[in-house]
């Protein structure tokens, strides 16, 4: 088995893309080994231009022996030197054949757009004027790779034969061929984009060191990097709640916000969005996206790549996007394509429309059950259907937002007039939107339910009637295992019993029904299996979503009417998506039945469901560590993957934001609420559920009164201007950043160090020891938590060690861009099951060569030490869940060297090949033919 130098070559091969800052890239074919020609033709032209400076030289090299001038390019001298003394023959060559560009291929395509009123919109590339019937039965989604590539056709990035190859979708897609996209722009949110404008501003380093420019790495395409993953639940139930916690957050983070804020100035190309502005995913469907873009009059859909899986979620909005690794994002930063299998599209068909009291969770939770059943791994789905019209831009958000839970690329929704609908609400301009319906009908990318639908072509077809969408969860441990409301208690009680899994604890029989008394703050408490200590409405998922969230508050108000509460002891905390939502809570007056029962605002940002969710309170952390309760959590969140919410929430339950204010009052998981009474009202009557329980006409009404565009409006006006606190951040000017050998959150990453222009060779892997072994569905929560640093974990000792109380070791995931962290941080989930442990649950091995039982780190560094590789074992779906370049830093830096499972997760696996891990799939098993459809 055979690989490339590590990370060395991959670091080598960023660094060489970032280069292209002098011109834009290197081949896409392998960044390591660029391309070769022999003469100056027009053919090569358009490659020798797009050649990075050191690229051209070396070309130049093998090519143009007789320009040496003198000079011995084997002799002992420097390579910098060598580089300085050919610049100005480089330079006049590139002068040269700058005269000699030939026209773009589809310039005959290339036409204006007017306007209804005179003038024009713009000009763009006309999909229709190529009269290639071809074109019409593609799906949507399809047609916006087709325009990318067209507009980006140079014959040498792009080529006329990927253009045909997209035309041909019906056809090459099955195929599996490669071609190359470009997207639009890049999304980042601060636990993936502290780690990039590391590695950027690494670069930048080592660049100097090479005799570059360090000034020219720099993003060629639009980064939105917006801070939202760093707030944490340690004030809740209180009116002071978001201040409380946002000063927290900048007393932990302020060397990281101080980072971004000076990268935010360091680099061209990059808009920084402040602390308490809202969930990345929110802020991207109200503010972000463009749906087409308009650059110096040129028009073209908007697309984008994010290091967050959830960016799919602007799917909804028309927007073409997907979650990527840090590595792929940021190659794309600096003007790479990138490389992707032409993929198969689902063509899932929506008709009917939902029954009463129905929400959109429910439908994201169906929709999510159906398409990983289907088996979507690698393709996009692509909704159509008279339901669409029945369906909210919010509600589509919903379930685009869940691609990764059901596996597919993304879930896209066409642009249609539900869409220019929810443009104009969220206060972009009468000008833009007319700008986008125009162009997006000239081009057939626009869809019109009052029109004859022509016929479209899918790989492979879906139907749901909405009609059968029934109130429902998701869990314990995984999104996509669905639970009908109405079988709730009898599937908790057979979770209680089954041996453990997926669905199962075993828990004996005889302890099923143990009680847990205590005293929480002088009031008598008690706790059961399945008692709910965490409801949370919180996550991207669903707080877009005016009809969800309204739907709570009017349960909330409801319950607060009839005389329920919230019990004290369960964790209760709003964290909306965005500060519109605190506008419409507010102004239908239903906050303050929110406030009752417990669900304060706690900040705007990603809390519970990325593992955000605060301490417990003594009394309770102890009454279910001392009487081993399995407890419960219910949020609103996307993943309730072991280990995530909290590390005493065993069982974690996925649900819409009005079930999350029910279950609170009900204080269990463990009911049935067709026929158990939730609790009992001030008239000493039972309350069931369906007495607190909102009609679709109420919600409506609510929603229709309360959320206004001028909302949005005031939001996001002000959403650049920061808060006192971002803006008492001070940063230096200078472009190069200062690294501090002693901080604990920001640290110079190992990949660039030592590097030469020419990466190192191919090198075995052979004796290497089995670091791990695990089973199915390891995910990368079980790879790189993100969750709290447990006491007595390698982590905190490196801290420790530094000096830092354990009270402010913070989080994983806000600890990032600290290398030396985050290799200790990796296979650190203290649920992970490791087959060497003989069924021992925690972040330990076996080091084979002793028999002795470490924690995975220092097992690794002793391999390492010793001079031995490592690899991983693994089941199916390995990688799975959100998109953390960190699970593949991580093992790197461990020294594993290959991962071998029967199926991998997309990303994952692009970050594994990225960092330089071989991601092998054991021979012959046939769940491996399923999952390379979408081989990086």
């Amino acid at each position: 088995m055979y690989i490339s130098s590590s990370a060395s070559a991959s670091a080598s091969a960023i660094l060489r893309a970032s280069r292209a800052r002098f011109s834009p890239s290197v081949s896409r074919t392998s960044l390591l080994s660029p391309p070769k020609f022999t003469s100056p033709s027009l053919t090569n032209i358009n490659q020798l231009r797009s050649l990075s400076f050191s690229t051209a030289v070396r070309s130049l090299r093998r090519s143009y022996p007789r320009w040496s001038h003198g000079l011995d390019w084997r002799s002992p001298s420097t390579l910098r030197h060598q580089i300085r003394a050919v610049a100005p023959v480089v330079e006049r060559f590139q002068r040269k054949i700058a005269t000699m560009a030939p026209e773009h291929p589809f310039k005959g395509i290339f036409t204006s757009l007017p306007k209804p009123g005179g003038g024009e919109f713009g000009k763009f590339y006309c999909l229709p004027a190529l009269n290639d019937p071809r074109i019409d039965k593609l799906p949507y989604s399809i047609r916006i790779l087709l325009e990318s590539a067209i507009r980006n056709c140079d014959n040498f990035q792009v080529t006329k034969d990927d253009v045909e190859k997209i035309i041909d979708w019906e056809n090459t897609s099955p195929r599996q061929v490669e071609i190359p996209f470009k997207p639009a722009r890049v999304l980042l949110q601060d636990f993936t984009g502290v780690p990039a404008v590391v590695d950027l501003a690494s670069m930048r380093d080592a660049m100097g060191q090479l005799g570059g420019d360090s000034n020219k790495i720099n993003p060629l395409v639009p980064v939105d990097l917006v801070i939202d993953h760093s707030v944490q639940v340690d004030v809740a139930r209180s009116e002071n709640a978001v201040q409380a916690n946002m000063e927290l957050e900048f007393k932990r983070n302020k060397e990281r916000f101080a980072f971004l804020k000076w990268g935010s100035t360091a680099f061209q190309n990059m808009l920084v969005v402040p602390p308490g502005s809202g969930i990345v995913h929110q802020v991207n469907l109200e503010y972000l996206g463009r749906v087409v873009f308009n650059t110096d009059g040129v028009l073209y859909p908007d697309s984008v790549v994010g290091t967050d899986s959830h960016t799919t979620m602007i799917d909804g909005l028309g927007v073409a996007g997907w979650g990527v690794g840090g590595i792929e994002a940021e190659a794309t930063m600096l003007g790479q394509p990138m490389s992707m299998v032409l993929p198969g599209v689902v063509g899932f068909k929506l008709n009917g429309k939902l029954r009463n009291g129905v929400t959109a969770t429910d439908l994201v939770l169906t929709v999510t059950q159906m398409l990983r059943k289907h088996g979507v791994v690698g393709k996009f789905v692509e909704f159509y259907g008279d339901g669409m019209g029945e369906l909210s831009l919010a509600d589509r958000a919903t379930i685009a937002n869940m691609s990764p839970e059901y596996g597919a690329t993304m879930g896209f929704f066409p642009v249609d007039h539900v869409t220019l609908h929810y443009l104009k609400l969220t206060g972009r301009s009468d000008e833009t939107v007319a700008r986008i319906e125009a162009y997006l009908r000239a081009n057939n990318m626009f869809v019109d339910y009052d029109e004859p639908q022509a016929e479209r072509v899918y790989s492979s077809y879906l139907q749901l009637d909405l009609a059968d969408v029934e109130p429902c969860v998701s869990g314990p441990k995984r999104p996509h295992d669905r639970v009908p409301l109405r079988e709730m208690k009898a599937d908790w009680h057979s979770c209680l019993s089954n041996k453990v899994g997926f669905k199962g604890f075993a828990v004996p029989k005889e302890a099923q029904d143990k009680v847990a008394k205590f005293s929480f703050h002088g009031l008598p408490a008690e706790l059961k299996h399945g008692s709910v200590v965490i409801a949370a409405i919180t996550s991207c998922t669903n707080t877009s979503n005016p009809s969800v969230m309204l739907g709570a508050a009017l349960v909330a108000k409801k319950a607060c009417e009839l005389g329920l509460k919230v019990k004290p002891w369960i964790k209760t905390s709003l964290a909306p998506g965005s500060g519109v939502v605190t506008k419409y809570l507010q102004k239908s007056g239903l906050q303050k039945y929110f406030n009752e029962q417990g669900f304060h605002i706690v900040g705007y940002g990603c809390t519970t469901c990325i593992g955000n969710s605060g301490d417990l309170d003594e009394s309770v952390s102890s009454a279910i560590s001392e009487n081993d309760i399995l407890a419960a959590a219910v949020l609103s969140g996307n993943r309730n993957f072991e280990g995530r919410v909290h590390p005493l929430t065993r069982a974690n339950y996925l649900a819409s934001p009005p079930l999350v204010v029910a279950y609170a009052l009900a204080g269990t998981v463990d009911i049935d609420f067709d026929k158990e009474p939730i609790g009992t009202g001030k008239d000493g009557k039972n309350v069931y559920f369906k007495d607190i329980w909102p009609t679709t006409e109420e919600v409506a009404e609510v929603v229709q009164s309360s959320v206004l565009p001028d909302m949005f409006k005031s939001t996001y006006e002000a959403i650049t201007k920061g808060n006192p606190m971002w803006n008492e951040l001070t940063v230096p000017a200078a472009t190069s950043y200062a690294w501090d050998p002693n901080s604990t959150y920001i640290h110079d990453p190992p990949y660039f160090k030592n590097m030469t222009l020419n990466p190192p060779g191919a090198h075995g892997v052979k004796d290497a020891y089995c670091l791990l072994n695990f089973g199915d569905s390891i995910t990368t929560d079980h790879i790189s938590p993100a969750g709290s640093i447990q006491k007595d974990s390698p982590t905190a000792k490196y801290l420790l060690e530094r000096g830092v109380d354990p009270k402010d070791f913070n989080s994983y995931g806000s600890r990032r861009g600290n290398d030396e962290v985050m290799a200790r941080g990796t296979f650190a989930n203290i649920r992970l099951v490791n087959k060497l442990l003989n069924g021992e649950v925690g972040p330990k091995t076996v080091h084979i060569p002793t028999g002795e039982k470490l924690s995975v780190f220092d097992a690794a560094m002793r391999y390492k030490s010793a001079g031995y590789d490592t690899i991983v074992l693994a089941g199916a779906e390995y990688g799975s869940g959100s998109s953390r370049d960190w699970a593949a830093k991580g093992p790197m830096l461990l020294g594993v060297k290959a991962v071998i499972a029967k199926s991998f997760e997309r990303i994952h696996r692009s970050n594994l090949v990225g960092m330089g891990i071989i991601p092998l799939c054991f021979q012959g098993w046939s769940g491996c033919r399923h999952t390379r459809t979408d081989w990086p």
